[in-house]
């Protein structure tokens, strides 16, 4: 039981001061611990919105799979994209032709090719040249720098194509070109890596 106040004075400034506290305690109730509003949850802050910036993980910035050489025929990974694909297979087509210098540039056709010509002819089925060109030609063709996909390496001399890793070249042979029975100047064949020093490199857009 409450006793009595003796005092009215000091029953009126209780009342008062009750009064006084009381929007702050309600105040304090619609808040959540960190002070923000009480909607958001124990945390008291806003979700954050999409930014729109890009993952490290985004496939486009991923490094090309590579293709593989199975006797003597390249096979293209199955995450390239359809110009790959068709340059491979273009190619595959005159893997196993002889050398021909200035075969496949008065037609794409040829019963030999030497090194540009076989270029030419795997970019021609990949729908990304619509002309035969020869070595120095290449050097001011498409884009500048190594392509992602595909990267010719050319000079006054001499050109060869690397299209999913795997190098199209009529020149220097490595053991999986030597293990197929090709010889330096034997004709387009498939490779592994070789020195690109003293080469110009160039790309198709976009590849």
């Amino acid at each position: 039981m409450l006793k009595r106040a003796n005092n009215p004075l000091s029953l009126v400034a209780c009342l008062l001061a009750a009064a006084a506290l009381a929007p702050a305690v309600a105040l304090a109730d619609t808040t959540g611990p960190t002070g923000g509003s009480g909607a958001t949850g124990d945390t008291g802050s806003t979700p954050p919105s999409n930014t729109g910036g890009v993952s490290p993980n985004d496939p486009q910035f991923q490094p090309a799979a590579k293709g593989k050489i199975v006797n003597g025929m390249a096979i293209a990974p199955s995450s390239a994209p359809p110009q790959v694909f068709a340059a491979i297979a273009a190619a595959n087509k005159i893997a196993r032709k002889p050398y021909h210098y200035g075969g496949g540039h008065r037609s794409f056709r040829s019963s030999g090719y030497d090194c540009s010509g076989a270029v030419s002819y795997a970019l021609h089925g990949a729908n990304l040249l619509n002309k035969p060109l020869d070595s120095s030609d290449f050097m001011k063709w498409g884009d500048p720098g190594v392509g992602k996909w595909i990267t010719i390496y050319t000079n006054p001399g001499h050109a060869f194509v690397v299209i999913a890793g795997l190098r199209f070249d009529t020149g220097f042979r490595d053991r999986v070109a030597k293990a197929s029975g090709a010889a330096p100047g034997s004709g387009p064949r498939w490779g592994g890596p070789r020195s690109t020093r003293g080469y110009v490199a160039v790309h198709p857009d976009g590849l």
